[in-house]
């Protein structure tokens, strides 16, 4: 990764398939304040159609994604 973030937590979904990681990140956002930041690491391509609607639909805002590898990483700042 050409940058480093700063984030308050991460989500690991390596090996999930829809709708998984996103039911996981509706999980993992709910013990999160607004402002903080969510690192999520996933190995479905789905996730680059889900997680920005995920946060379209919610009012996060999706600050990072990129393709590494086999791997989708996504920063999210919550609304």
């Amino acid at each position: 990764m050409a940058e480093i973030h700063d984030f308050q937590a991460e989500l690991d979904t390596t090996g999930l398939y829809c709708p998984e990681p996103i039911m996981l990140m509706h999980n993992r956002v709910r013990d999160m304040q607004t402002g903080e930041v969510l690192k999520v690491v996933a190995s479905d391509p789905a996730t680059t159609r889900d997680v920005p609607k995920f946060c379209q639909f919610l009012g996060h805002e999706l600050t990072y994604q990129q393709q590494v590898g086999d791997s989708y990483v996504y920063f999210i700042r919550l609304g």
